[in-house]
């Protein structure tokens, strides 16, 4: 039986050169390898031979192995071979120990696995279909084997293509479909925040934003497997779907998500109608972002386009487009969703019956045509240009001289094109989600088996160091404290309210006589944080015994009219310091005295 932690006879082997051996082994040694795979007696056999292959191929030749020895071709004709059960179940222990060896010690094997001639994803997603449950075991340990060692970036750019690929063609089995969709909602629980380390926590805000922009391909997918014939498939469809849903962050849809899905499990004229009627009464203050836009554009264009759609239902639709549409600031995601509605919304302006109901159409359109910005697809000013797979490409191809740097061995060329196109996907998911911290990582890594290790760092350092002046340049630079300041905090912490986290390993830092400005969406938490300082409760914070603090809410009733030095005096503890003491404090900070000043 495959187990996920390889076993003490077959010890991991780190390579400390990334070039391959002198004298790599012939043909006939790793078919021998693989042929004492294939005709083991018992799994555990099966699978120290398999652990012996990764080895000998990480020892050597590294991942051209999988080409040069044509190994993943003869896992694909066992995995294939109906006749055979044992080697179906030696093709899958094969599979799970490259899978569990080769991508952290040569992550350009990913490319591999899931992207060069198709990739050998869905042999192991079919093979969860076997009648034998060895081999079925042996299948979701392969494949629970890669989704351990991919990084969020390879998860997003590879694995989750490779899965919409599986699904879209709908004709492997009911079972692969399933584990297909299962391995989706694992990747949006693995984004879930958490009380994790600061680590862990910026990985998975990754992860989740990253997996947010792509939910406008994800939830077609998702939505038809929700309708499948075999219940098998529908129910776990529908908890993709649910987990899904979890990668957004609106305060506004969270509550109406349950009734969303309702809507999409039983796509009827009286669930559409209910789901409408919801969001219309729905009061949107939160920033719309594309997941959200990802989930309600669907409903909403189904409710316009349908012939049998009710004048009310109609009149709250448009209502809610406007509404949404307001609150989308972003013009490249609304160039992505709003074309969508705005045929359905013209519609509506053009063939209604009612003129308020036309009318309010009117008032939709013009509100999603000023959110689409200029119909060129210019930017809009102020604007920042989002990075691009060519702006990491252009600087790739500057930085490596493919003929002069290339180790030259037979298939680089290949394998170099499809690097490069790998990498640069991953960094721009990095850069434009502002985790530039991660760009070396995902570059220098995946070439250092095709250049020279010292080429291979300088690349990812250059690559980097180049983002981190675009982003610079496009967001500013850090404001270092003058040498000398007072610190008066610097500390991480993480925030709650109710039951909803908040930030997560935040960190604040604070440097006496400065003034700082707070900014953020609504629901994001700015008066929590605010009011947690002031009621000594956020962690790491001085003490009130160290620091006094006082929150003044924005709305003050009966203290309206009240001067700033007159407000902090009605403090018991600050008035015993005396009127001249507070008034001196206020203006080391910036609230001048006298008739002219700020106090």
């Amino acid at each position: 039986m495959p187990h996920q932690i390889s076993p003490p006879t077959a010890p991991a082997m780190i390579v400390k050169s990334s070039t391959p051996s002198d004298v790599p082994p012939t043909q006939e040694e790793v078919s021998s390898l693989m042929n004492t795979a294939f005709t083991a007696q018992t799994s555990q056999q099966s699978l120290d031979a398999s652990y012996a292959v990764s080895t000998v191929l990480i020892n050597s030749v590294g991942f051209r192995g999988l080409r040069i020895y044509g190994i993943l071709d003869e896992i694909k004709k066992a995995a294939a071979d109906k006749k055979d059960g044992a080697r179906r179940e030696s093709a899958m222990n094969l599979l799970g120990a490259l899978f569990e060896r080769l991508p952290p010690a040569q992550p350009i094997s990913e490319i591999c696995f899931l992207v060069q001639a198709g990739g050998i994803l869905a042999p192991a997603l079919d093979a969860l279909a076997d009648k034998g449950t060895v081999v079925r075991e042996s299948a979701q340990y392969a494949l629970d084997a890669l989704f351990t060692n991919l990084s969020p970036e390879a998860m997003v750019v590879a694995l989750l293509p490779a899965l919409s690929r599986y699904l879209g063609k709908r004709t492997g089995k009911w079972q692969g479909t399933v584990g297909a969709y299962a391995l989706i909602a694992r990747m949006a629980d693995k984004a879930k925040i958490g009380t994790g380390s600061k680590e862990e926590e910026s990985l998975k805000d990754l992860l989740r934003e990253s997996m947010g922009k792509k939910l406008a391909g994800l939830i077609p997918i998702v939505d038809a497997g929700m309708h499948d014939l075999k219940s098998e498939v529908s129910k776990q469809a529908l908890k993709t779907m649910n987990s899904l849903t979890t990668l957004l962050s609106n305060d506004d849809v969270a509550p109406r998500i349950p009734l969303l899905i309702k809507t999409m499990e039983n796509p009827s004229t009286e669930t559409l109608q209910k789901a409408i009627h919801a969001l219309s009464q729905t009061t949107f203050v939160a920033i719309v972002t594309s997941p959200v836009l990802a989930l309600l554009t669907p409903l909403l264009e189904r409710s316009l386009n349908t012939p049998t759609t009710s004048q009310e239902v109609l009149r709250q639709t448009v209502v809610v487009v406007e509404n949404l549409t307001k609150l989308v600031h972003d013009p490249v995601e609304a160039r992505t969703f709003l074309p969508k509605l705005k045929p359905g919304v013209q519609g509506v302006k053009d063939r209604a019956s009612l003129p308020e109901v036309r009318e309010l159409a009117t008032r939709a359109l013009n509100v999603i045509k000023k959110a689409m910005g200029d119909d060129d697809g210019n930017l809009a000013s102020g604007q920042i240009a989002p990075t691009t797979p060519a702006d990491v490409l252009q600087f790739l191809d500057k930085t490596v001289d493919v003929k002069r740097d290339l180790a030259g061995f037979p298939g680089d060329d290949e394998m170099w094109s499809l690097a490069r196109t790998y990498i640069a996907e991953m960094v721009v998911e990095d850069v434009n989600l502002r985790h530039v911290s991660r760009v070396s990582l995902c570059s220098a890594p995946y070439v250092r088996q095709l250049l020279d290790v010292e080429k291979a760092n300088s690349v990812g350092e250059a690559l980097q160091q180049h983002f981190i002046d675009e982003d610079h340049r496009k967001f500013g630079q850090p404001i270092k404290p003058a040498s000398g300041e007072i610190e008066i905090v610097n500390t991480d912490f993480s925030l709650a309210y109710g039951g909803m986290l908040l930030l997560s390993h935040t960190n604040i830092t604070l440097h006496k006589g400065h003034r700082y400005g707070l900014c953020g969406r609504n629901g994001a938490g700015k008066s929590t944080l605010m009011r947690s300082i002031a009621e000594g409760k956020l962690e790491g914070f001085p003490s009130k015994e160290q620091l006094k603090t006082c929150f003044v809410e924005h709305n003050q009733g009966e203290d309206a009219d009240l001067s700033i030095l007159e407000f902090v005096l009605k403090d018991p503890e600050l008035a015993a310091a005396g009127k001249e003491r507070v008034s001196q404090v206020l203006a080391e900070v910036g609230f001048t005295a006298g008739p002219c000043g700020r106090q």
